[in-house]
Order: structure tokens, then C-alpha cells, then sequence
């Protein structure tokens, strides 16, 4: 069956979005019912055949969308924070990956059976595990800070770096199949390099120059971005065969480290685009797969499995943390969970077609095997992370802390009663000038969007098992709960109180939160704080509608359990204190007694 070429746009987009978002309703990994719906809408139903439908298009189509992601590696790996992070994680990047590149290509070469220069370029590949795969199963198995650190981190940084040890790998063989000497073969090599290097790091300066320059129109900056890349890889692409790849990533780093005052609206860029680019190649090539391919995978792709992941990995891990001071728990986890993820498969597509043109026919092989470790790998990785982090006494036992979305005087001022009591806190906004009272109070802070993909790479969510939406805007803290609602479960994302919405224009109350102390608004909450009152705890409290008496004004905020627990206490209920509890409160710092004049003029001001 062929479809029309835009029929197909439409059914690959739809396959892809859907995929996504049926993935994020039901909190499971993308790229599994992508890979699910791509072989069935391929090989298994014959639906559809790009092969067919694009003809020569085909791989233009997939080296673009690749060189577009490629970049996106590029741009999300900041040079600043490689230096910064742990000595584990800087050696699993600079031991490991090379390591992890020659073990990789030894088990493709004798496991998988393909020849050196197919195993050279899909061992590079292999390197990467997918940040994308890796972030949701730290949250479902809440590892304790270490090896979740390190996990994240090398899922981040090693994307890009993997992605080059490719390129840099197809680099050196397609120039020593264009050339009829080694030393002409080192030339070629050589001039691609330079080529590649010159016109990444020209391209990248020239864009940061002129956005910091002011240049190019706001509106301006993500079309501009968009048409260099595609720019500088067809012009070094065409002027040096296959540079371009290498091109766009180093053009992507120079970018990502470029401090731009515009980085945000780069994020969203690399974002939006590549999010619509992954999904449509990722079911783009699992169409594509042919099933004399597929029948063709036996004992050796299992073989080929089983070594990346019981020797290859292992064996990686270990050399690389020797010495760092780790206990061999939580190096064992970081060595058994390594799921590959989508830049994996589109990465080995591209370049298994481009070996194959060389007349290396094994190279075919490249994407169904990537498909089956990637399948493998992530299904692996999903039922074992969880029972084997407590297995390995991994799971962590702090309490989870407290994110706290916008920054605003009580927001500041909750945060610190939080971090008094003993309870992790970290306030997240957009704005740098609102953060001003967080650093001031020296709060940990995030700045940027809650909601963005950077968020998701740079915060480590299974650190924080409550979520308050503080913002003034009402329809954006119902958003951010919404969104992470599944997440850290509807009983623990909380907002301010919401305006009335007259007429029914008013929020859908199936959508948000649970109300903060009572649904208490955040123009009252800030009046307050504003006005001398504070965020009290109070201790050692043997009756609780005597304290309630005699603070009627208080608004309750939460109780404070031993060790650190927190729960919400909900309007109009009286909680049940148990020995060691506190009552975290918004109110006077003075007492007063139940019945007078004062008592009562501060109950009609709660109400």
C-alpha cells in the first residue's frame, strides 16, 4: 500500500505526536510506543512505506532531521557544567565513552558479527543513553542523590558526546573509502575536520554576535537559528562530503556556550523542533525496516544484547568510577541501568544507509539491532530499577522536599520556615529579579521555566515530593499542577487559592491543584507577609482546639512530623498531633487569648 507523500506527513505526525502524548498521559517511555508504532505501521500492516512514498527524498529527509537533533546535543551540553560536576560523572565522560566506544565495537564486531567499520561507527553510537528514557525512571524508583546525579548527568552529556564519536568515526571511513592512499585518507580526514571545526565555530560566533547585538528581531531569532543550521550543514555538506553532521554539533556548542541573553528562546527552539522531529523520524524508520532485515536477526543480535549490557556496560562503569570512592551498591546500578534512547536509532539509521553506499551491505543491519537494544534496554531498565534500587538499599530515605513554583515575599518567607524545620526547598521562577529574595536567603533556586525541557534535564525531581503552584497567575498555576499532577501524585500538588470566575469563565475545578491552607489567595497571602506576620512552627502542642483558640487568625499551612514528613492539613478538618508534631502556620507572632476583641477581629480578617 502507498499513501501520497502528504498523506504520509500526516499519518507519520499523527503516529509521532500521538505516541508522545499517549506516553505522557500514561507516564510511560516514548520511545517504546513509538517503536511500537512505527513497526506496526510498517513492517507489520504495511500501512505505510516511505521507501515507497519518498523515493530519493528519504534520506535528505531523515539527514536534516538528524542534523537538527545533532545540534540540539550540541547546544543543551554547557562546557561550564562538565567541569563542575562530580569526578564520577567526569569520568564516565572522558574514560567512559572512549572505553565504552572500543568495548562496544569489539561486541558488534564479534557478537553481532558486522565488520570493523560498521561496529567503529555504531559503537560511537552506543554510548548514549537517553536523557529522555532516563529521567522518568529515576523518579519512579527515587535513588537516593549520588547515583541519580550521576545517572542524569552522564545521560546529558554524553548525548552529544556520543553522537560525535559517531560522526568522527564515519568521518575517518568515508575518507578512507574516497581515497586511494592512507596518507591522502588523513588529508581528506584532516580537511574535514577543518572544514567541519571553521565553519560550526564561524557560524555559531556570527548568530551569537548578532542576537547579542540586537540584530535580529525577537520574533526574529528561532526562524534565523532554524535557517543556519539547515544553512551550514547543506554548505559544508556539499563542499566536503558528511562534515555537515560534525558541523551543526560544534555550531550547537559554540551556541550553548555562548551565555546569550536569548538562551531561553533557543531552549524553546531545540524544544518545539525537536520534539516534532523525533517523533516523525523515529516512526520514519521503524517503517522503513524491512522485514527481510528483521528475519535476518538470530542468536547473534541476542548475543550482541546481551554483551552490551551484562559486559560492556559493567565493565565500563567499573573502570571508569575505580578509585572515585563510591560503594560498589551504587556503582552496580549505575552499571546495570543504561536504556538507549531515540538519538540511538535515528542516528544508526542514517549512517547505516550512508555505510552501505560505501559497500559495507552489514551496515544495514545497523538500525534493527539498534531497534532491538533500544527495546531491550528500556524494557530492562523499566522493570528492574525499581526492585533492584531496593535490593541494593538505593532508595532513598531523606524527606522528599518542597518545590515551590514562583518567587514572591511569602513564597521566600515559607521557604525558609520549610528549610528551618528541616525540609528540602527549592523555589523555581522565570524571573531573575523575583529570585533576588531567594538568594538573598540563600535558598536553593531554579531559574527558568518549570515546565521546560531544561527543567526536566537540570532539577532532579525525585528529590521533592510536594509541589506549590505560588505564582499570581491563576490559570498558570493550574497548568503547572496539571502538569505535574501524575507525577508527584494528585495529593501532593497544591496552589493558591483561585479568583471567582464569574458567568462560568472560571477554571475547571477538575483541573489544578488541591487549595493551599483553605484555598488562601496569593494577594492576601502577600498582604500579610507584607504587614509584619510570618510563617510560624509551633511545637509541643497537646490540644489542638485549644491552639486553635487561642491563634484564631492563623492560617494553617501543614504539620510537621518527625523526621521531616509534611502533610497539607485541608479546610475545616482537625488533625490528629501526635507526639513530636509541629504546626507550620501564617500568622501573628503574638498569641492571643481566645474570646477577646483581638481574637475576634483576626478570625473575621482569616475568614
Amino acid at each position: 500500500m502507498s499513501l501520497d507523500p502528504i498523506v504520509l506527513f500526516a499519518v507519520i505526525g499523527a503516529l509521532g505526536i500521538g505516541a508522545q502524548w499517549i506516553a505522557w498521559r500514561t507516564q510511560t517511555p516514548a520511545i517504546v510506543l513509538m517503536l511500537a508504532a512505527g513497526l506496526i505501521a510498517g513492517p507489520v500492516t504495511g500501512l505505510i512505506d516511505p521507501e515507497a512514498a519518498f523515493g530519493d527524498l528519504m534520506r535528505p529527509i531523515v539527514a536534516v532531521a538528524v542534523a537538527v537533533m545533532l545540534f540540539e546535543g550540541g547546544l543543551s551540553l554547557n562546557l561550564a557544567e562538565l567541569r563542575e560536576t562530580r569526578l564520577g560523572v567526569r569520568r564516565l565522560v572522558f574514560i567512559g565513552a572512549p572505553l565504552g566506544w572500543l568495548l562496544s565495537a569489539l561486541a558488534i564486531h564479534y557478537g553481532a558479527g558486522l565488520s570493523w567499520q560498521s561496529a567503529a561507527v555504531f559503537g560511537g553510537i552506543l554510548v548514549v543513553t537517553g536523557p529522555t528514557v532516563i529521567m522518568p525512571l529515576l523518579r519512579q524508583a527515587r535513588l537516593k542523590s549520588r547515583p541519580a546525579s550521576i545517572l542524569r548527568w552522564e545521560a546529558i552529556v554524553n548525548d552529544p558526546v556520543g553522537a560525535l564519536l559517531a560522526v568522527l568515526s564515519f568521518e575517518v571511513i568515508a575518507a578512507m573509502s574516497g581515497a586511494g592512499t592512507l596518507l591522502e585518507a588523513a588529508e581528506h580526514f584532516a580537511l574535514g575536520l577543518v572544514v567541519a571545526g571553521i565553519a560550526g565555530v564561524a557560524a555559531g560566533k556570527l548568530i551569537a554576535w548578532a542576537f547579542r547585538r540586537g540584530e535580529v528581531p525577537e520574533y526574529m531569532k528561532v526562524p534565523v537559528l532554524f535557517g543556519s543550521v539547515l544553512a551550514v550543514y547543506a554548505s559544508t555538506d556539499s563542499i566536503l562530503h558528511e562534515s555537515g553532521l560534525l558541523a551543526v554539533t560544534v555550531m550547537g556548542v559554540v551556541l550553548g556556550n555562548a551565555h546569550l541573553p536569548s538562551l531561553d528562546e533557543l531552549r524553546r527552539f531545540k524544544e518545539h523542533v525537536t520534539v516534532i522531529l523525533v517523533s516523525g523520524v523515529f516512526v520514519l524508520l521503524a517503517a522503513s525496516l524491512d522485514t527481510e532485515l528483521l528475519s535476518q536477526l538470530d542468536w547473534r543480535a541476542v548475543l550482541f544484547v546481551v554483551l552490551i549490557v551484562c559486559v560492556v556496560r559493567p565493565l565500563t562503569v567499573m573502570v571508569a568510577l575505580a578509585g572515585v570512592g563510591m560503594p560498589w551498591q551504587e556503582k552496580a546500578i549505575v552499571a546495570l541501568i543504561a536504556p538507549r534512547g531515540i538519538v540511538a536509532v535515528a542516528v544508526a539509521g542514517l549512517f547505516g544507509v550512508r555505510l552501505a553506499e560505501f559497500g559495507f551491505e552489514d551496515a544495514r543491519m545497523l538500525a534493527p539491532l539498534a531497534f532491538v537494544l533500544v527495546a531491550a534496554t528500556v524494557v530492562l531498565a523499566g522493570f528492574t530499577i525499581k526492585p533492584l534500587a531496593r535490593r541494593l538499599d538505593l532508595v532513598s530515605t531523606e524527606a522528599p522536599g518542597v518545590l515551590l513554583v514562583g518567587a514572591s515575599d511569602w513564597s521566600v518567607a515559607l521557604g525558609k520556615a520549610l528549610r528551618e524545620a528541616g525540609i528540602d526547598v527549592l523555589i523555581a521562577d522565570r524571573n531573575w529579579f523575583r529570585l533576588g529574595k531567594a538568594r538573598e536567603g540563600e535558598l536553593e533556586y531554579f531559574h527558568g521555566e518549570i515546565l521546560s525541557e531544561a527543567a526536566e534535564h537540570h532539577l532532579d525531581m525525585n528529590a521533592f515530593g510536594t509541589l506549590i503552584a505560588a505564582t499570581d497567575n491563576d490559570a498558570y498555576n493550574t497548568l503547572v499542577c496539571t502538569d505535574f499532577g501524575p507525577e508527584f501524585g494528585r495529593n501532593h500538588v497544591y496552589q493558591v487559592g483561585r479568583g471567582e470566575g464569574g458567568n462560568g469563565r472560571g477554571l475547571p475545578v477538575t483541573l489544578g491543584g488541591r487549595p493551599l491552607a483553605g484555598g488562601i489567595r496569593h494577594a492576601e497571602l502577600e498582604r500579610r507577609v507584607r504587614n509584619g506576620e510570618g510563617f510560624n512552627i509551633w511545637t509541643e502542642i497537646a490540644d489542638w482546639e485549644d491552639w486553635r483558640a487561642r491563634h484564631p487568625a492563623d492560617a494553617v499551612i501543614a504539620i510537621l512530623h518527625k523526621g521531616s514528613a509534611l502533610s497539607f492539613v485541608e479546610k475545616g478538618t482537625s488533625p490528629t498531633l501526635k507526639d513530636g508534631d509541629s504546626v507550620l502556620s501564617l500568622g501573628p507572632k503574638e498569641a492571643v487569648e481566645p474570646g477577646s476583641a483581638d481574637a475576634e477581629d483576626a478570625q473575621d480578617d482569616a475568614d
